[in-house]
């Protein structure tokens, strides 16, 4: 999908510099300051236009929310969302998830959300996965212990990879449905693609997997 150059972007990012925080990695170990509280803090790798995470921190805001997005041009249209009613628990990121180490302390974070995540089907962009090995170390280490991700995609391919990927790091997986929306799980929220897809009929898959606090036997 091409994306389109918007050129007053970086002009809005720059003006509302509260939501969309510049030099994350400044802000490591720091990030309940940022919002001002002891809360939770959740967030979400490739927050895209920002659905989800909105939808997320209007329903829970005992929790703190951040959203990351590289795409410049989009993350734009998540931050017009929160002009229109900004949440205090939601602040978005404009990096590359590949720094997530460099943003956030060790332990900073309570859970990772992976939404429909680009499912880079050939073999030579495997390392690209959000969920390839390389990703899930990085997720451990700004994770609590026992800390969590939960994955949802409409690609059987890509979740097919993520179970096995996830398992041969160790993960626990807690809970999985090969068919969301026909399943008896409550309180799903919807991302922007979530919807597209299952209006056309697509099977959603979702999985929750923890990180193991011991080794295995």
């Amino acid at each position: 999908m091409r994306l389109r150059h918007k050129p007053y972007a970086m002009d809005r990012i720059n003006e509302y510099s509260h939501i969309v925080i510049g030099n994350p990695e400044e802000r490591a170990g720091s990030w309940k300051e940022v919002f001002g509280n002891e809360q939770p803090i959740h967030i979400e790798v490739g927050t895209g236009r920002g659905r989800f995470m909105y939808d997320m921190a209007k329903a829970n805001p005992h929790i703190n929310y951040i959203g990351i997005e590289k795409f410049t041009s989009v993350v734009v249209d998540a931050l017009d969302k929160l002009i229109e009613e900004e949440l205090p628990n939601l602040k978005l990121i404009n990096k590359d998830a590949e720094d997530l180490t460099v943003f956030f302390a060790k332990g900073e974070i309570d859970r990772v959300y992976l939404n429909f995540s680009d499912p880079w089907p050939k073999k030579r962009h495997t390392k690209r996965r959000l969920t390839y090995k390389t990703f899930l170390r990085n997720y451990e280490e700004v994770l609590v212990e026992g800390g969590e991700i939960h994955f949802k995609t409409d690609n059987q391919g890509l979740f097919e990879y993520s179970l096995m990927s996830m398992a041969e790091y160790g993960m626990l997986l807690t809970y999985l449905s090969l068919d969301l929306h026909n399943s008896d799980f409550e309180g799903n929220i919807m991302t922007e693609y979530e919807e597209k897809f299952s209006s056309k009929g697509h099977r959603i898959y979702r999985v929750e997997a923890k990180y193991r606090t011991e080794p295995m036997q």
